[in-house]
């Protein structure tokens, strides 16, 4: 239970620590980031609280998604009819705090009102940002175990297309949930990426069961699947036998940003539902149970830092817990008690 309050709070913290007011969420230099960590006293000299380092839209989002995901719900028609409830109300409390066009868009097309179509939105040509992965991880919390597989990918899958109606959005969402579920279960964090391909089929398989926007899927579907395998293999971990990962000798905010770029779709790193699970995922590999490394690969880069810092801090917590975190970075969070909470509600409805 302590690993699964800790990926909440940690995701929290990796989400403040990356948006910081939107300051760094904006901009597009890690090493402009990283001389103003300095300043600032560096990782180690940072206390988090809720006025001076907020929390995003993204860890919002992810703790409603949660909030549906412990209630008492008798089938997952009822599940979803509970995230469209919830996902419209967040949609006030987000102001403030520049939410992501997808979501309010997405979230614009969903129906409470309507029984039997609540979560069915159309397809969105927009919708292949960052936003379905962020709140996700909690999906693959809740359906962690093997046996539970299907849940896991139907869940992923839907929660990510009420807000995300495109497979480079809602198959980020997929990708988190999986590695969420990888980590509970305690699977090597070399295998994560090359399991996700293996898992892939699956999705497709029940979007064409659902029949819902089958022929606009198929166009991007390869993008997706494309991106991580090429990814896999600038790795070295693409075949089943390769267990190292191969990582440049120079890694400076430099080199990083230029990575981290060559990955995305529009030159702004971890904006895209496919390349914020992969810099969050390349961020652990390199890592280890690192903290401070990994917020300097997964905080700390020019581009969508906060998402790739909420995806990568909860992975964090479900696979190291707190003890290497500095309490100061955790104990005045905002919201902190809350996401505590929801930590612990969803182990015991994993539990079930």
């Amino acid at each position: 239970m302590e690993k699964f309050q800790a990926a909440m709070v940690l995701g929290g913290v990796g989400d403040a620590l990356g948006y910081r007011q939107g300051h760094w969420e904006s901009c597009t230099s890690g090493r402009r980031i990283q001389e103003e960590l300095a300043a600032l006293g560096g990782l180690e000299g940072l206390r988090l609280d809720p006025e001076k380092w907020p929390l995003s839209d993204a860890t919002l989002m992810h703790m409603t998604t949660a909030e549906a995901l412990i209630t008492d719900f008798w089938c997952l028609e009822d599940l979803y009819r509970e995230l469209v409830r919830l996902y419209v109300e967040a949609m006030t409390s987000l102001q403030g705090r520049a939410p992501d066009p997808s979501t309010v868009e997405g979230c614009a097309h969903l129906k409470p009102n309507n029984f039997l179509l609540a979560w069915h939105t159309p397809f969105n040509e927009k919708g292949s940002g960052f936003g379905a992965a962020t709140k996700a991880m909690c999906v693959g919390m809740r359906y962690w175990q093997p046996e539970r597989l299907d849940n896991l990918v139907e869940v992923s899958i839907e929660t990510g297309r009420m807000t995300h109606n495109h497979p480079i959005g809602f198959l980020g969402s997929l990708c988190v949930a999986l590695f969420a579920s990888y980590a509970v279960q305690g699977k090597p964090l070399v295998r994560w990426g090359r399991d996700l391909m293996k898992v892939i089929p699956k999705a497709e398989e029940y979007c064409k069961k659902t029949i819902r926007h089958m022929a606009e899927y198929q166009e991007k579907w390869f993008y997706f699947e494309a991106k991580w395998q090429m990814y896999l293999e600038e790795r070295g971990i693409e075949e089943d036998d390769q267990n190292k990962p191969l990582f440049p000798d120079r890694y400076d905010p430099e080199e990083t940003d230029k990575m981290y770029k060559s990955w995305s779709s529009e030159g702004r790193p971890g904006r895209r539902g496919h390349d914020a699970p992969m810099i969050a995922y390349d961020a652990l590999l390199a890592s280890g149970s690192d903290w401070t490394e990994l917020c300097k690969r997964a905080m700390f880069h020019g581009g969508e830092s906060c998402a790739t810092g909420l995806i990568a801090g909860c992975l964090y917590g479900l696979l190291y817990g707190l003890n290497k975190v500095p309490a100061a970075l955790y104990q005045n969070l905002e919201k902190r008690e809350r996401l505590e909470e929801l930590g612990s509600k969803l182990h015991k409805a994993a539990e079930k």
